[in-house]
């Protein structure tokens, strides 16, 4: 089969050819169909994750058929449509994982990085960390779901913008592309007011924000005309973490939902008094999944994406990278 394989530090993808074994244990073969490009993919390549293990096949946002059973697999059937998300594997026996915080596992693989992902034809995944996926639908407008959509919504979660009555309710999302898109569906199908910031200068980002039912829409520099109850930070800026906190309220919360960021710069403690508050999000756990997904289908989250074919993953990273994208990259294989 063809895989874009990460083979040497500072080389871009490479398409070649592997083989897979067959599946062992709770194994799946997974054809894959279609496979997300995260920006967590070029944190990969930019070697800003820890003891990569070249070579390895990106990608963790993955949308394909059961192929083959492990002989330990009993959740899915052949045919099947699974997703295969970024957690790929946790111990079970450490304290994250006997508290039900599985995310935080201290021996956890993960997809697309410390086992190979789906920038391929094929994968194996262990079924009990895939999640089962309608039958209906394009591949490529579920592939989103399955890390933007999922991070998005735990970072949601802990900025704690749910539907109780009398919760906060303001919400601003920096960084507008995939997670953002999708998450902003969400806050406003729940009643949240939506606040985004874009790059500076972003005015095609900020038409596709208010599209998506912003009612503000400006850049990282500029702040809205009332306070924030909570800001979530998609775009891996560390001064973005200053710029947030000055635009949320006494009590208000700034949620880091990505993998990696640059240095968060020295700020005054005014930003932080009030009893303001900085958290990051880690991963995801299963039950993350599994309520999203649940979600996604009762709201009919529809993810824009942008499609290209397997072999051009390098040009579809470097339209991430450049901010050149409405919405979410997409591998669609044939």
């Amino acid at each position: 089969m063809k895989a874009m394989r990460f083979v040497s530090p500072g080389a871009p993808l490479v398409l070649t050819e592997v083989s897979l074994p067959s599946p062992r244990g709770h194994e799946l073969l997974i054809r894959v169909q279609a496979c997300g490009v995260c920006r967590t993919d070029l944190h990969l390549l930019d070697g800003e994750l820890p003891a990569i293990p070249f070579p390895v096949t990106p990608g963790h946002e993955i949308v394909g058929t059961v192929a083959a059973l492990g002989p330990e697999a009993s959740e899915f059937r052949i045919g099947d449509r699974v997703g295969v998300p970024w957690l790929a594997f946790t111990c079970g026996e450490c304290l994250y994982c006997r508290s039900s915080r599985e995310n935080l596992c201290e021996r956890a693989r993960f997809t697309g990085y410390t086992r190979d992902g789906g920038y391929a034809e094929q994968v194996l995944a262990d079924e009990r960390y895939c999640l089962p996926l309608p039958a209906e639908g394009a591949a490529a407008e579920l592939a989103p779901l399955l890390c933007a959509g999922l991070i998005g919504y735990r970072a949601y979660r802990l900025a704690c913008l749910g539907e109780t009555v009398g919760e906060p309710r303001r919400l601003g999302l920096y960084g507008f592309g995939a997670a953002a898109h999708l998450l902003a569906q969400v806050a406003r199908a729940q009643g949240v007011r939506v606040f985004a910031f874009t790059r500076p200068g972003d005015t095609a980002g900020q038409r596709f924000a208010r599209e998506l039912g912003a009612e503000w829409a400006g850049g990282s520099d500029e702040r809205p005309g009332e306070w924030l109850d909570a800001a979530i930070l998609f775009a891996p800026v560390g001064a973005l973490v200053p710029a947030a906190l000055g635009c949320v309220r006494p009590g208000g919360r700034v949620v880091c939902a990505g993998i990696h960021m640059s240095d968060v710069p020295a700020f005054p403690y005014r930003l932080l008094w009030g009893e303001r508050s900085v958290s990051s999000v880690a991963n995801l756990t299963r039950a993350d999944g599994r309520e999203f997904l649940s979600l996604a289908a009762r709201l009919h989250l529809k993810a824009t994406v942008q499609r290209f074919a397997l072999g051009d993953a390098n040009l579809a990273l470097e339209r991430l990278r450049s901010g050149a994208l409405e919405g979410a990259a997409v591998l669609e294989l044939p």
